[in-house]
């Protein structure tokens, strides 16, 4: 059915053309484009049919999201905004250029934040043709996430080997594998949400295999594994490697079948094991800027960075800054003995970000979102039928919100829709089915 090629086609159109953001102009206004008359579509079901029940928290959070990102631009009188904590130097600028308060919005940078809406586009389309449209096959979905992450491996080889001819953005990390991407860590979140997927395809495949093709299946899941390898090793994300322990040993005790004392065991090994590995980055001799002794770019670790960003949000909570605000206030936190045409671009972990730019509402949101995705976990997993897709989309989900604590993953176009289609697998919906093909089931079972 055409119907069901629209979401895994658009998901790779993002996936292809969504991995930068500043570097990316032209092709993220492309996506942003053809996701306008997608949401609308979402938008015309939506009246026509009403909200289904299982579509009615995910939809929620997505109205408040966008309120509240919404309410940042409503401007405001300047004795108002000007009793915000942290807006007193920019109204002492206005005091000492002589000109008049103005009405001004919550956040500080207007421009910046409805620029932040549009990005956010086809992260939306792709959300609504999961869950309204069910304009998918979870599968599909599947083939397409482990299809661009395979050729994004060939490719960051090709990269390194090649030099800046392989490159696809002229901003970039030259001489590490990047891919389709721009930054080499978007990447390494890609080829994580790979692992789990890759799984979930593997025992949906063997389940509708015939014997004689059995073989052929794990020969091509296993040479797939094998590329993954090749991919994180290539491409040198600290975090990548951590996290590739978890996602790896999860994966295979979700997917792989074990016997009860044996899967107790795998339980308590993959818990250890991951905790190990993610100890072992982070306090081991590998050059990461988050907790070492630094010696050089002490200004650009992450400890510093994380400092600087922790005194801002005390100074701009509980309301924050504002959307798209973290350059313009940064800024203003560094020494100036260390500025340069160089500038810090985000925090390298998104939970302080939004802390920052939003304040107590972005905790209340990431409060809903978190009890909403820890409630749809639960109700996966107690299904009579597990959902096998329902299931890498947990582990998927899970593997970058905890890369979101030392990197900013869905900052970009690519990984932002792999996450919406997750959350949209992870809801509940099924793919779209004719009307007419209803009714006559229904006539016949009535008969």
């Amino acid at each position: 059915m055409i119907r069901h090629t629209i979401a895994p086609i658009f998901l790779l159109a993002c996936l292809l053309l969504g991995g930068s953001s500043a570097a990316g102009l032209a092709a993220n206004l492309l996506l942003q484009l053809a996701s306008i008359p997608l949401i609308g579509w979402a938008l015309w079901r939506l009246i026509q049919d009403g909200v289904a029940p299982q579509i009615r928290a995910p939809l929620a959070l997505l109205t408040v999201f966008l309120v509240i990102a919404l309410l940042q631009l409503v401007p405001m009188p300047p004795r108002v905004w000007t009793a915000l904590p942290g807006r007193g130097s920019v109204a002492e600028g206005y005091r000492l250029l002589g000109l008049p308060l103005p009405w001004l919005p919550l956040t500080l940078a207007p421009a910046g934040a409805i620029a932040a809406i549009l990005w956010l586009l086809p992260v939306f389309a792709a959300f609504l043709l999961v869950i309204v449209l069910g304009a998918f096959r979870s599968r599909w979905i599947a083939s397409a996430i482990i299809t661009v992450t395979l050729v994004s491996i060939g490719l960051a080889a090709l990269q390194v080997l090649s030099g800046p001819s392989a490159y696809f953005y002229e901003k970039t990390n030259y001489g590490v594998g990047t891919g389709f991407f721009s930054n080499p860590n978007h990447l390494a979140t890609l080829i994580l949400t790979c692992i789990p997927f890759l799984g979930a395809l593997y025992v949906t495949l063997l389940r509708r295999a015939s014997t004689r093709n059995v073989s052929a299946i794990r020969l091509l899941v296993a040479a797939g594994y094998g590329v993954i390898l090749v991919g994180i090793l290539i491409n040198g994300s600290l975090a990548g490697i951590g996290l590739a322990v978890p996602a790896t040993l999860g994966t295979l005790l979700v997917f792989g079948r074990q016997r009860r004392a044996l899967r107790r065991v795998m339980i308590v090994g993959t818990a250890v094991a991951s905790i190990a590995a993610l100890l072992v980055i982070v306090i081991g001799p590998f050059g990461n800027n988050l907790i070492g002794v630094q010696k050089a770019n002490v200004e650009g670790s992450r400890q510093v960075v994380f400092a600087k960003s922790l005194r801002a949000t005390g100074t701009f909570f509980p309301v924050g800054s504002g959307t798209a605000t973290f350059q313009a206030v940064y800024r203003t936190m560094e020494p100036l003995s260390v500025i340069n045409t160089t500038y810090r671009n985000h925090v390298h972990n998104d939970w302080l970000e939004l802390l920052l730019e939003t304040g107590l509402a972005g905790v209340f949101v990431a409060a809903l979102f978190l009890i909403w995705w820890a409630s749809r976990i639960r109700a996966i997993w107690v299904a009579e039928e597990p959902d096998r897709f329902a299931q890498a989309a947990v582990i998927a989900t899970a593997l970058i919100l905890l890369h979101s604590l030392v990197d900013y993953p869905l900052r970009t176009v690519a990984m932002s829709s792999v996450f919406a289609v997750c959350l949209g697998l992870m809801s509940g919906v099924r793919p779209y089915v004719r009307a007419r093909k209803a009714e006559q089931s229904a006539r016949h079972l009535s008969i």
